[in-house]
């Protein structure tokens, strides 16, 4: 095998205080318009849709909202969500909730990005897209699996 070296630099910004802390810092890189992604409602239940919104709006983000992103979510559901980024412009997406949302909002990343139908690419061609728009979450479920790759400060990706 081959010599090489990996490095996988993630920060986590956790306990209290610490979304603020998180926003403060990282949303300053980040460009003007949020997608605010999320699920059937629960964050709006439990107060963490509020929260996060306000601090959005302490940043000086415009708010595009996106809900409704279910368990196992739906090839519609991540096209509806893609759409909505290229016709608003967004600049980065905020997933707030659990491993589904955070999945479909990188597969949107992608997909507003691309030109073709990121189905038939990765199944049809077997090609992958390799750019996406900036994506944050807010984890909201424990024990979640979702991973996602970004280099700092771009917007390149790497699939796993």
């Amino acid at each position: 095998m081959n010599s090489f070296t990996f490095s996988y630099p993630t920060k986590v910004y956790f306990g209290e205080g610490s979304a603020a802390q998180a926003f403060r810092t990282e949303l300053r890189k980040k460009g003007k318009t949020v997608l605010l992604a999320y699920g059937g409602g629960s964050v709006k239940k439990n107060g963490v849709y509020d929260e996060v919104k306000a601090l959005l709006k302490q940043a000086d983000k415009t708010i595009i909202d996106f809900s409704g992103i279910m368990p196992n979510p739906t090839y519609a559901k991540v096209q509806e969500g893609a759409a909505i980024a290229r016709e608003q412009h967004v600049d980065f997406i905020l997933a707030v909730g659990g491993g589904s949302v955070i999945d479909c909002c990188k597969v949107i990343s992608a997909q507003a990005l691309l030109d073709e139908d990121i189905w038939e690419m990765e199944y049809g061609k077997g090609q992958f897209p390799n750019a996406g728009i900036p994506v944050g979450a807010v984890v909201t479920a424990s024990g979640t699996g979702a991973v996602l790759l970004f280099k700092k400060n771009e917007k390149s990706f790497q699939k796993e």
